[in-house]
């Protein structure tokens, strides 16, 4: 069976707030040196599958950045087996932003059309998970589908944020509602589907005519698809994490560093290959303290760091605490600083003295209440945190924020920082 993979990469990722704020989700850095697309992108190179598109839109040019030619995924784009870039486009006819998932389908059409394979597959890459796609690929041929959808048991809690099916005895999907305000199936849509091309090329043909779609392929085809089609649900039971909130993002990279994780980062059978820079080993220095922690490459400790995971390039001066927090590439945390279920972007400066996550008061953030209320506070990239601020829970510090923006050291939980 000759398959072409497409990563749709192209959302703009509201639910991690600021870490979207200048990049896409995919490209969000994710257990210190991978980032989010990585996964998808991984588990296609080690299915054997190796002719792989990416879509882009949102913030595209870090995502394209750290794709670069394929190399470290050994799908240098220079080959015919190998990544290509699927940017939105203005045209002369109906080339614009894509207004969903299936009318980004649908605007690629003619590379579609081209490659002529026996099935197409599309992945989200925005998921961190480990899977080996042959197996569904198979079930999809033997099921003689025409839809196959990857499907996972979540959280009673969580069947707001996806699609939801029931499947009959065969596996064929029965009824499908994407994010329902309740459910009574707990089987949700992992956002991988297995079209037959030409099947799909007619089905996206109808969609764009339809003036009354929204053009989503899990809000308007699918309920269409099954009522007339042969649509089947694929059941995976291994570990899969959507990073639709700050909350999964966190909690996800923070599961990493139990004794025994259900995502296996150090299994050397499957991979998760990424593009990482030069850079030297880390540093440990006295009177460090490090425990249930991943140290990248490059970071120079002297002070305290616990259940955390530091990228690449990061600083813990002498005296500073870091504690159940990520921080991202190059941020320097001064002498004495305390950091507590924190998420810092790169190239943040904690200023001396400094706390971020303070306190006990669990207020939501006055900005995002409902993405942030979990007690996790987040500061933008290349912010500057002054020396002796005292930073409650829920809080956002915007990119680029100076010590000038901070009109008083204290900032109340739930409060925002904003760049002037």
């Amino acid at each position: 069976m000759s398959v072409s993979t497409l990563i749709m990469a192209g959302g703009e990722g509201r639910g991690l707030s600021i870490l979207c704020e200048q990049r896409a989700k995919p490209a969000v850095p994710f257990a210190g040196q991978y980032r989010i697309i990585d996964f998808a992108l991984s588990n296609a190179v080690n299915s054997e599958l190796n002719r792989i598109a990416v879509l882009v839109q949102y913030q595209p040019h870090s995502l394209m950045e750290h794709l670069g030619t394929g190399e470290p995924w050994n799908v240098n784009y220079r080959r015919a087996s190998g990544i290509r870039i699927w940017p939105a486009y203005r045209g002369r006819n109906d080339q614009g932003w894509y207004r969903g998932t299936a009318d980004a389908l649908y605007q690629n059409r003619s590379f579609i059309s081209d490659d002529a394979d026996d099935a197409l597959l599309i992945l989200c890459g925005d998921h961190i998970y480990k899977q080996d796609y042959r197996d569904l690929l198979r079930f999809h041929r033997e099921k003689r589908a025409d839809l196959t959808i990857a499907v996972t048991q979540v959280s009673p809690d969580d069947t707001h944020r996806f699609g939801m099916m029931r499947l009959d005895a065969d596996q064929r999907v029965r009824d499908f509602a994407e994010k329902p305000k309740e459910s009574q199936s707990t089987l949700a849509s992992m956002g991988i589907y297995v079209f037959n091309p030409k099947f799909l090329l007619r089905r996206l043909e109808e969609d764009a005519k339809d003036t009354s779609s929204s053009h989503e392929i899990g809000k308007n085809m699918i309920p269409t698809l099954i009522e007339r089609d042969r649509v089947f649900g694929y059941r995976f039971d291994g570990y899969w994490a959507d990073m639709g909130t700050i909350a999964a993002y966190w909690e996800s990279n923070l599961s990493l560093l139990a004794n025994k994780p259900a995502l296996d980062l150090y299994d050397s059978s499957w991979m998760i290959h990424t593009r990482a820079d030069q850079r030297p080993p880390s540093k440990c220095l006295q009177p460090s303290q490090i425990a249930d922690s991943m140290i990248s490459q490059g970071c120079v400790v002297h002070g305290t760091v616990i259940n955390s995971i530091l990228s690449p390039g990061v600083q813990v001066a002498e005296g500073a605490i870091v504690r159940d927090s990520i921080i991202m590439h190059d941020t320097i945390i001064r002498a004495g600083a305390q950091i507590h279920r924190s998420i810092l972007d790169k190239q943040v400066v904690i200023g001396a003295e400094a706390q971020v996550g303070a306190g006990d008061d669990n207020a939501p953030n006055e900005r995002e209440p409902v993405n942030l209320h979990a007690g996790i506070t987040v500061v933008g990239q290349r912010a500057q945190v002054p020396a002796g601020a005292i930073v409650g829970r829920n809080c956002l510090i915007d990119p680029h924020v100076t010590p000038a923006e901070f009109h008083q050291l204290e900032v109340s939980s739930g409060a925002t920082v904003s760049k002037r």
